[in-house]
């Protein structure tokens, strides 16, 4: 996922670029990053993926963090941001103070601001139902992004992967391309 990921971040070949894994868990998909020659800085919520991430000595920064409650940087920090399987978490109310809404609208209004101008972010996603896909494009939309879905294997149950393809400060659709998944 993180390679698909990285693909549809569209960036500048032979160049390395900063970015952000939001959901890091314990590095995986920085491992990648790290292996296509960029820098990173990973956020997670759980101390135990992110020691399991210092036991495997990866090479970005690690930060113990809640996407809910916002990703702070300074503005135009990021060249991009891939975030795998971690977003959706947002829908839940975890907490009598948690407001879905509220947590994805934080979220996506920080993150925002944080990424450079034009910069795009992936975000692979499975969704409980289109409610929540509906509440987290939303809430995308509002805090300023614009994009659309890339469906990759549509039609199959299992292997079914939802990527929301988020641009940061400019819009552009995408019509072709090897995923013509687009909606």
């Amino acid at each position: 996922m993180s390679e698909r990921a990285i693909e549809l971040l569209n960036l500048p070949e032979d160049q390395s670029c900063f970015l952000l894994d939001l959901g890091c868990g314990s590095g995986l998909s920085g491992d990648y990053l790290t292996e296509e020659g960029h820098y990173w800085v990973g956020i997670d919520i759980s101390t135990a993926m992110l020691d399991i991430a210092l036991e495997r000595e990866v090479e970005g920064d690690l930060i113990l963090g809640d996407m809910g409650q916002g990703v702070t940087f300074r503005p135009g920090t990021f060249d991009g941001c891939i975030s795998i399987s971690a977003v959706q978490w947002l829908c839940n109310a975890d907490k009598k103070c948690h407001s879905p809404p509220k947590r994805l609208f934080k979220f996506f209004s920080s993150l925002y601001a944080s990424l450079a101008r034009g910069a795009r972010a992936v975000f692979q996603l499975y969704p409980e139902n289109s409610e929540q896909l509906e509440l987290i494009t939303a809430q995308a939309m509002k805090a300023g992004f614009t994009g659309g879905l890339v469906v990759d294997f549509p039609n199959s149950t299992k292997a079914k992967k939802i990527l929301p393809l988020s641009f940061c400060w400019y819009f552009r659709y995408f019509t072709e391309g090897p995923w013509n998944g687009i909606q």
